[in-house]
């Protein structure tokens, strides 16, 4: 069955995967990545957002926010209640990023995005939690 982000296509700008739409759902999701997929590390995630705006965190401004990845990290409800930890596990995206290039070890990897305020406080606003797995490292270009 079709989704409506399956229609968008990643080469989409930032501007036109987070233009806010009044009328819709509050959404966010992966716009190249899909649950099951076999991906060669590092490798590109682009992030979508419908119905809220971006912006960078200490920005304060009605129904915006920031993207926030949780890396092998289930989400709870305690997790909704306070502002998003800095770790490893919790990647903050604090100056409006919609993509970033993820480097993550060959395995399984669950990825969720979580969208959140200016202080990180999430919004009750999450992706679905897929899962990646890395195959493969590209280690061109990095020094021997």
């Amino acid at each position: 069955m079709a989704t409506p982000e399956a229609d968008l296509c990643s080469s989409n700008s930032a501007a036109e995967r987070t233009r806010p739409y009044v009328n819709e759902a509050k959404a966010v999701y992966f716009v190249n990545l899909r649950d099951g997929d076999k991906v060669t590390s590092p490798f590109r995630i682009a992030f979508g957002l419908v119905g809220m705006g971006i912006a960078p965190a200490g920005v304060r401004m009605e129904n915006t926010g920031h993207h926030h990845l949780l890396i092998n990290q289930k989400l709870t409800n305690e997790m909704l209640i306070k502002p998003i930890p800095f770790t490893d596990k919790y990647r903050h995206f604090a100056r409006g990023e919609t993509e970033a290039t993820l480097d993550l070890p060959p395995g399984k990897h669950t990825l969720r995005l979580l969208f959140a305020d200016a202080e990180h406080k999430p919004y009750y606003i999450s992706s679905k939690e897929i899962t990646v797995e890395v195959v493969a490292r590209n280690d061109l270009g990095k020094k021997q």
